[in-house]
């Protein structure tokens, strides 16, 4: 096993043919096995939050740490079967997020009195250009 999840990830799609069967819909303009993938992963995704949910409401600390981890490889997954490169929009988010400062933020409140990390004056967002692999193919026929 290796410490790159990312590659993992795409090596574990390349072994299992995603890459080639998403690349076939694509030449086949089969537009309706395209959005029918997209929202069977977001299925998916829902899918293991809600059993992850179910975990933590029951103690289940093996089922919490197996559904985080299955939320993260199916996200991964995700990006990783329609093209975007998840190493540059984590690293996009992790510069946005770094970019924030501790601060109360009073539309979502946190009873623990932890600090939250607020927007600062001239806050710049994620910037995801160039970046979304095929999702735009997809997502666009369909709104």
């Amino acid at each position: 096993m290796s410490k790159d999840m990312i590659k993992d990830i795409h090596d574990m799609h390349k072994k299992y043919g995603v890459h080639d069967w998403v690349q076939k819909q694509f030449i086949a303009r089969n537009d309706a096995n395209l959005k029918e993938f997209l929202q069977f992963r977001m299925d998916f995704i829902q899918e293991e939050f809600i059993e992850t949910v179910k975990a933590v409401a029951e103690g289940d600390s093996e089922e919490v740490v197996d559904g985080l981890i299955d939320i993260i490889v199916v996200a991964l997954g995700t990006l990783d079967a329609f093209g975007v490169d998840s190493q540059k929009a984590w690293d996009e988010v992790l510069k946005a997020n770094l970019a924030k400062e501790v601060g109360v933020k009073p539309e979502r409140p946190n009873p623990l009195g932890l600090p939250d990390l607020i927007k600062p004056e001239g806050w710049t967002a994620p910037n995801h250009d160039g970046n979304h692999g095929h999702l735009p193919d997809v997502i666009q026929k369909y709104i």
